[in-house]
């Protein structure tokens, strides 16, 4: 199978982390016979420095002619100089936008041997694997009015939180789609005592719920829903969400199953998917070689099941991962006090290894 692939490798640790996730891919094309054809772009930070915008035509191009969208990470403190509407983030929101990714899978597993690396007691974390489903083109990151007026010291903001009908019933399909294929269980989070865009999200999901029978639908807010992930994570199936309770719950899963650094990201729903770790660009770790690339090699999993269809290539990456864990490599922030740590490019090269040995 041709594998036609746009890199954007971004800032900070994206280029890091996104050369071992191009690694193990390459390993897994050759096990399995496919043909990778590769084209890398800038994007972010990187799209300023080399075109004065974070998302260069070019790029955006590139990923429009491609089958899926490996992203690394943008932004970074060089670059908080720029307007508002040409930093490195705007870049990834008008590129989400672009590819028509509106349903984000963000999964959270604690991988067995990874249970002493949570913060959270053994017994309360133990099981936990969860699929936090994220709307991604609604809400306060999108929605206008979006306006700042006035003059110090009188100055006031506005964001606007808007969802349709139309959105809310879209990503609520993804979810119950998903659940049907994991434990059949979703919890929608929202605010819906107090805001009128949760109180519709609420109305909808119900309603759409009522065509998945086999699937349990219950509701939480997302405060008390925080609460139960550092309390009881395992319980949790399918977390359904909008755009910017997604982001923060998915980074506090992260702390649940030991490390942000863990997590991989699918953004689906366009004709093209955009794949990416959840950690940011970490400027303060540029360059050392501590990254942990696995969010990001865990990505390369995620866009061969979704984007490509294939399945066992995905289960398979998944398991060398899980294998060179077993063996007890740990990249800096799973290494416990006084354990011995390896490399960004080491743990990328024992995953790629892994991988060609057990096809």
């Amino acid at each position: 199978m041709l594998l036609r692939i746009t890199a954007l490798p971004g800032d900070g640790i994206g280029l890091e982390v996104t050369d071992e996730a191009l690694r193990v891919l390459n390993a897994v094309a050759k096990v399995f016979c496919h043909e990778i054809q590769l084209t890398t772009k800038p994007v972010g930070g990187a799209g300023l420095t080399a075109s004065n915008h974070p998302l260069p035509d070019d790029t955006l191009q590139a990923c429009l002619a491609s089958d899926a969208v490996l992203l690394g990470a943008v932004g970074g403190p060089a670059f908080d100089h720029y307007p508002i509407d040409l930093r490195p983030e705007k870049g990834l929101l008008k590129l989400r936008q672009a590819l028509g990714c509106f349903a984000n899978l963000r999964p959270a597993v604690l991988f067995p041997s990874l249970l002493d690396s949570s913060p959270l007691r053994p017994e309360a974390v133990q099981g936990t694997d969860m699929m936090i489903v994220r709307e991604l083109l609604g809400g306060l990151y999108f929605g206008e009015p979006r306006t700042t007026a006035g003059t110090t010291p009188n100055r006031e903001a506005v964001d606007t939180m808007r969802y349709s009908e139309a959105s809310i019933e879209r990503i609520a399909r993804v979810a119950f789609e998903l659940a049907r294929r994991r434990r059949k269980k979703v919890l929608s989070v929202d605010k819906a005592n107090v805001l009128a865009c949760s109180r519709l999200w609420r109305e909808v999901v119900t309603a759409v719920g009522k065509d998945y029978p086999d699937v349990a639908l219950s509701h939480n807010y997302v405060d008390s829903c925080a609460m139960i992930l550092v309390a009881r994570p395992a319980q949790y199936d399918v977390i359904l969400t909008e755009n910017m309770f997604g982001d923060i719950l998915s980074d506090l899963a992260g702390g649940v199953v030991g490390s942000l650094g863990l997590l991989a990201s699918a953004s689906i729903g366009g004709k093209i998917g955009l794949y990416e770790p959840v950690h940011g660009s970490a400027p303060d770790i540029a360059g050392k070689g501590i990254a942990n690339p696995l969010g990001a090699i865990l990505s390369v999993a995620m866009m061969l099941r979704h984007s490509f269809q294939l399945e066992k290539e995905a289960a398979h990456v998944e398991s060398a991962v899980a294998a060179v864990l077993n063996r007890g490599l740990r990249t800096r922030d799973l290494g416990r006090s006084g354990e011995e740590t390896i490399a960004t490019q080491a743990m990328g090269q024992a995953i790629a290894e892994q991988v060609s040995a057990s096809p």
